[in-house]
């Protein structure tokens, strides 16, 4: 059997059971209970819908419907068990196993989906009530939990941004800047997905093996409508599901040591906004976070784009905050190690932790669930008259609409039955907005499979 990278015809295993190992396993007994009694109405096909994903881990694909398609009949069962849980999975994809054997790699993120969507609901049922302070608790017990967090160790964190659609050169790139950051003993941390999510931790693996470097992390972090779309791909050792699309994006920066961003589609200009809008404000001005736009030469032309859309939206004193360094693995490491040491110094003057970023000060607007629909896509304020962050935020909404609308299971459902969804803006950021999406279409950076067709319509407001 060829393993396949792309969805192919699937072949399935009849039956099979897993059991939990390590911290994995350590499941309280009415956590069991709800998996074994099914309890909870909308715990199980978030489970199903993320465990088969992880299940088809390295294949390169961003159509969740016709990946989930080519598995009608897989199911899961739970059984208790001296160890804690007993897993049997039916019909599950073949490409998983060697020999009946699950994939170590995959063993272990099949129990971190069980681990990270049960303690989320444990902690909380209702996210979208949180204050901010419970917002970033919240992420902080969930990275905890996941033993992604480690006092001990060196600020080594760098998350790595970038499409999952792009081409041979854009990756080729994002291996090499991976390699140079593994060679100076830097973790990775990225979406775990495909294209920049995956070349990165391919780079590093290399270096750390070059360096004799066995303490190396692949952290992969995703959301359940992300991971429905894009399952992670085969380098990632550790993954943590976060609940939604805003905590995933705060773990990322507050985890963060340096911040490497590769060109992408609507989903990494989403990131850079998120971004964008936490550096903007004063309180965060002294923070030193080292953030780097980067690219081969090829791809020159979009990040020259990405910056104009930035300086005419948002003004070029909040574009300038990121730097830009074109065709050069060495000169970005350099850049981060550098970066990094300002990190430290700043973290020690604050007496802030190394491992979690808690002095970062996050807009509430950016902490709350954000869930497109065509009513609260319609009633995004997209004018100028506001202030850099405001807008930074309500256009972050945008992009993460778009997003969903290009990947998400539920958001794509919602387009087949109801239309594109019809975003109103004033003329002249209907313009810019326009100009942007227009080329991540060209360039084929929206979408892996098929033709794009577009979930939205820009309209000018009168």
């Amino acid at each position: 059997m060829n393993r396949p990278s792309a969805i192919t015809e699937a072949i399935t295993l009849l039956e099979t059971s897993v059991h939990p190992r390590n911290h994995l396993a350590f499941l309280s007994q009415d956590e069991v209970d709800r998996l074994i009694n099914r309890t909870d109405a909308t715990l199980y096909p978030l489970i199903r819908s993320c465990a088969l994903a992880v299940l088809n881990s390295g294949v390169a694909t961003d159509d969740s419907l016709g990946l989930f398609a080519q598995y009608p009949d897989f199911d899961m069962e739970f059984e208790r068990h001296p160890r804690g849980l007993k897993v049997i999975l039916k019909h599950a994809p073949a490409q998983a196993f060697v020999d009946g054997t699950l994939i170590e790699t995959i063993h272990d993120q099949l129990f971190a989906v069980l681990r990270d969507l049960l303690h989320s609901r444990d902690l909380c049922q209702e996210s979208q009530q949180l204050s901010p302070n419970e917002c970033s608790n919240l992420v902080f017990q969930l990275l905890r939990n996941a033993k992604v967090l480690e006092s001990n160790r060196e600020l080594s964190c760098i998350v790595c941004w970038g499409g999952h659609s792009i081409s041979k050169a854009e990756y080729d790139y994002t291996q090499a800047v991976g390699q140079e950051l593994g060679l100076r003993r830097l973790d990775i941390c990225t979406g775990c997905g495909p294209g920049a999510m995956k070349g990165p931790m391919r780079g590093a693996l290399y270096a750390h093996k070059r360096q004799k470097y066995v303490e190396g992390r692949f952290i992969g972090i995703s959301e359940p409508g992300i991971i429905a779309a894009e399952p992670p791909n085969g380098v990632v050792s550790e993954l943590v599901i976060m609940p939604d699309i805003e905590k995933r994006l705060e773990a990322f920066v507050r985890i963060a040591h340096g911040i490497v961003i590769f060109p992408g589609g609507a989903g990494t200009f989403e990131e850079i906004l998120y971004l964008l809008a936490i550096l903007s404000d004063a309180q965060n001005a002294d923070d030193p976070l080292p953030v780097i736009l980067t690219g081969p030469e090829s791809s020159k032309a979009v990040i020259d784009s990405y910056i104009e859309f930035l300086a005419d939206t948002l003004g070029e004193r909040i574009a300038s905050r990121i730097d830009i360094i074109i065709d050069d693995a060495v000169a970005v490491a350099a850049r981060i190690q550098r970066g990094r040491e300002q990190v430290k110094t700043y973290r020690l003057q604050t007496d802030d932790a190394y491992y979690f970023n808690w002095t970062l000060q996050i807009p509430s607007a950016l902490q709350r669930s954000f869930a497109p629909t065509h009513e609260t896509m319609s009633q995004l304020q997209l004018d100028e008259n506001q202030e850099p962050q405001t807008l930074a935020c309500e256009l972050r909404c945008l992009f993460s609409g778009i997003v969903a609308g290009n990947v998400k299971p539920d958001t794509r459902r919602l387009i087949e039955t109801n239309g594109p969804f019809e975003i109103k803006a004033s003329p002249r950021l209907v313009a810019a907005i326009d100009r942007l999406l227009q080329r991540l279409i060209n360039e084929n950076r929206m979408k892996i499979d098929g033709d794009y067709k577009p979930c939205y319509k820009i309209i000018p407001k009168h």
